[in-house]
């Protein structure tokens, strides 16, 4: 029988919800013999593929690249699972939505800067008028706020996924949140 696949995506956020997903330390042994992990930061994979079970996904939808990556994501994932308080709400990338993007780059590139100050042409992405919740984009099927979500919240909610039940992320108290 074959393992259901696993993918882990970072959008725009601080990569603290990969942290958390490797503090789950020999965990993920367990997670690694229920799953095979096809996409992620984590692996040398650059290529999403065509067909994955579940998908992790951190960061909100803050740039042009953020929301092609998503849809991409999206169109060739089963489950997708918003990781994280930035990918539920946008939470700090959404900071700069009452600026705007001009403004936020006037201050990182040229305000802030004492040599050679120029707006990125080539290595920033486009950013978008508003950094963006994943779910204001695309479906989303499992919500796990957090900042970050604990080891504990992210192997339960793998757990009830690869044993085939819907998480039900409001009984999450009994982690402490």
């Amino acid at each position: 029988m074959t393992k259901p696949t696993l993918a882990t995506v970072w959008l725009d956020g601080c990569s603290g919800c990969h942290m958390s997903f490797l503090d789950m330390d020999e965990r993920l042994l367990d997670i690694a013999a229920r799953a095979d992990l096809v996409y992620s930061p984590l692996v040398d994979v650059k290529t999403f593929p065509e067909s994955v079970d579940i998908t992790l996904v951190e960061g909100a939808v803050s740039s042009e690249d953020d929301l092609a990556k998503i849809q991409l994501v999206r169109a060739h994932t089963r489950v997708l699972v918003s990781l994280g308080d930035c990918a539920v709400t946008a939470n700090v990338p959404g900071l700069r939505n009452p600026y705007g993007p001009g403004p936020l780059l006037q201050r990182a590139y040229i305000d802030n800067v004492d040599l050679n100050a120029q707006l990125p042409s080539q290595v920033v992405p486009k950013l978008l008028a508003k950094s963006r919740p994943v779910h204001t984009v695309v479906a989303v099927d499992v919500f796990l706020p957090g900042c970050p979500p604990t080891a504990d919240q992210i192997f339960w909610v793998l757990d009830e996924l690869l044993s085939g039940r819907s998480p039900d992320t409001a009984t999450m108290s009994r982690f402490g949140t």
